[in-house]
């Protein structure tokens, strides 16, 4: 391979190879870079350019998103890593543990309301006063109507 054609993988990539190799559109890209996920800079020829460790970042986003994440999450999470250097294996499992305790109580919720369906199927009334769907957290409600305080 001669040196003209051999790939500097230093090079930075503009924002169509970061889509490419991503697999992420180009306003997204635009968008993280907006939201302060990724950071990129404008070349002499105003061109955007984006170091190579943002192909990691995107993947943590992307996962993250999967997750149910919101964004502002996620920001704060990649604002903990440092800007200088790739994400590692160590980051990503101090980022997903952190995650894994959210998840977790987002799963039992989940499955609450899901059996909390089951046992409405019948009844189908979304009352204020006696559904546990419209109303989950009524603790007063065993004690009968009106004021209780």
């Amino acid at each position: 391979m001669s040196k003209a054609t051999r790939i500097d993988k230093q090079a930075p990539l503009s924002v169509g190879d970061v889509a490419a190799r991503s697999g992420v559109a180009v306003s997204t890209i635009h968008f993280y870079e907006q939201q302060g996920l990724i950071k990129g800079w404008r070349n002499t020829g105003n061109q955007r350019r984006f170091h190579r460790d943002v192909l990691r970042r995107i993947a943590v986003i992307k996962v993250a998103q999967r997750l149910g994440l919101p964004l502002s999450e996620i920001a704060e999470a990649l604002a903990t890593l440092p800007t200088e250097r790739t994400v590692t294996a160590e980051d990503w499992q101090r980022l997903s543990a952190s995650w894994h305790d959210e998840l977790t109580t987002r799963i039992t919720l989940l499955t609450q309301l899901r059996d909390q369906l089951g046992e409405c199927i019948g009844c189908g009334c979304l009352s204020l006063e006696a559904c546990q769907l419209r109303n989950p957290d009524d603790r007063l409600a065993g004690k009968g109507p009106g004021a209780h305080f």
